[in-house]
């Protein structure tokens, strides 16, 4: 459904157009929460205020942006107005991942990586331990196949500074992920 269509039958009350403005943007919404809040227990209340601040503005958007990349901007924002209630700075957060039990991970033989959901689990406790807005580029551009332009958008960073942090955030998430298991360490990486 065109994002206009979309936007008036929201405006108009339409359940099912709220439900599927809802399912396709779940993933982008929950990330951005993930990436700066981690995956606490207030992570829900962030994911339905972040849709109720979208519900309450959908009327006002203006098509300077894809939809997707304004409802990334809001949960953002919340994220950001929850972080500043809580006067904390987020360190290392757990996508669903334990990263103690990185290191119980089973390799093949040589050392390789033989499951998928290994793999994954490692990625994600090593996104984790990247610093916040590393951690939230990295999230928007490799989870989301965000742009670079929309996550500027979303984040409020200049274009430069989301390349810069994209480039840096991937060195040191390769650092991570050589700490966690050394055998990576061998796999050569050309860019």
């Amino acid at each position: 459904m065109d994002d206009k269509i979309l936007i008036r039958r929201i405006s108009e009350g339409d359940q099912h157009a709220l439900r599927l403005l809802i399912e396709n943007n779940r993933n982008l919404v929950w990330h951005i929460i993930v990436s700066l809040v981690g995956n606490s227990s207030d992570g829900e209340d962030l994911f339905q205020e972040a849709f109720l601040r979208v519900f309450k503005g959908i009327r006002h958007f203006r098509s300077d942006s894809r939809l997707s990349t304004w409802i990334g901007s809001i949960a953002h924002h919340v994220c950001v107005d929850y972080l500043r209630k809580k006067k904390r700075e987020m360190s290392v957060h757990s996508y669903d991942t334990d990263i103690k039990q990185v290191s119980n991970i089973s390799t093949g033989v040589g050392g390789n990586i033989t499951e998928k959901e290994d793999l994954k689990k490692i990625i994600l406790a090593a996104i984790a331990r990247l610093p916040q807005d590393f951690r939230t580029v990295i999230t928007l551009y490799h989870l989301d196949e965000c742009s670079y332009r929309d996550i500027a958008e979303i984040t409020g960073m200049p274009d430069g500074t989301v390349k810069s942090y994209i480039s840096r955030g991937r060195n040191l998430l390769r650092e991570i992920l050589v700490s966690l298991v050394p055998d990576l360490a061998e796999i050569r990486h050309d860019e």
